[in-house]
């Protein structure tokens, strides 16, 4: 999807496959949920090509919440913070501007000043240490997102979601819980296996057994979600496979080559699962009944059924 906007630059951001994924949603969804949404690429995508009517942006990382809440209700002031802090990089050495920053941040929790350590730091990767500081590196070969460019990626950002979007920092079961079958939840939570309790990558890490606990009583209630869960590169599988009783259809998606395994000199592409849930798969069904016209599956991805699940 091309001209989509996006201020924040979030490792593992769901931006790339974006297209992909929407292309299994529902149409005309009352409410899309998110309890895992990070940089909110997904709430984006869906909302450029009007997918639902409301969109719940939720994260455990009450800072990148709120700053997301501060790009959409108040674009222009956001926006203005990030330029006058993105010019002080310029009146003296950089890489110490941005410690300085980092420094404030965690002092203050400020999101307006997350944004700036977002745009600007190592290949947009965010790092925790145990205490839950913030601690990436500057990356010194570039000094983040120009300030023109981040103007109007919020105020596109803005545009899409403003006046339809509800925020919240709140544990993604307390999110669940709220979930009616006139939503879709999407949910790309951390893998299991790769954070496990704890990452640098991460606030919180989640429980694998807690997961498929919380997705079983979605089941129960009859409410359609799409979960982002495991995935592999080569023979090197990431996170548990989710299990089959859940009668989950998995659709194995192709995210390119690894990067990583590129500077090693492998040919090795990246694939992420795809989890669909028996309550969508209905959906699904009863449109398809209703009309000549059924999207079909990416030719290029491998659909698994349920009985394949380990």
């Amino acid at each position: 999807m091309k001209n989509i906007p996006h201020p924040i630059q979030y490792q593992g951001s769901k931006r790339n496959l974006a297209s992909v994924i929407l292309g299994y949603f529902p149409k005309d969804v009352d409410r899309l949920v998110e309890p895992f949404a990070g940089s909110a690429a997904i709430s984006i995508a869906a909302a450029a090509r009007q997918l639902a009517a409301r969109y719940e942006i939720n994260d455990v990382n009450k800072p990148l919440v709120e700053l997301l809440r501060l790009m959409v209700e108040q674009p222009v002031e956001t926006a203005d913070y990030y330029e006058q802090t993105w010019n002080g990089q310029l009146t003296q050495d950089s890489p110490s501007h941005y410690y300085q920053m980092r420094d404030a941040f965690n002092r203050s929790q400020d999101p307006r000043l997350f944004l700036y350590l977002l745009a600007r730091c190592v290949k947009g990767a965010v790092r925790y240490n145990a205490d839950g500081m913030f601690n990436q590196s500057p990356d010194k070969r570039r000094k983040g997102t120009r300030p023109t460019t981040m103007r109007n990626n919020i105020s596109g950002v803005s545009a899409l979601l403003q006046g339809k979007s509800a925020f919240s920092a709140l544990d993604y079961r307390d999110v669940l819980r709220t979930a009616t079958t006139d939503d879709l939840v999407y949910m790309d939570p951390p893998y299991q296996g790769v954070c496990g309790e704890h990452d640098s990558r991460y606030l919180s890490g989640i429980d694998h057994h807690e997961f498929v606990l919380a997705l079983e009583k979605l089941n129960e209630r009859g409410i359609a979600y799409v979960v982002s869960y495991d995935g592999r590169r080569g023979d090197k599988v990431f996170g548990a496979v989710l299990p089959a009783y859940l009668e989950l259809s998995r659709v194995e998606l192709s995210a390119g080559r690894s990067s990583q395994s590129t500077l090693l000199g492998r040919d090795e592409i990246t694939y992420e699962s795809l989890y669909l849930s028996p309550a969508l798969l209905q959906q699904r069904a009863l449109s398809a009944s209703r009309s000549s016209y059924h999207m079909p599956l990416q030719p290029q991805y491998a659909l698994f059924a349920a009985e394949s699940h380990v």
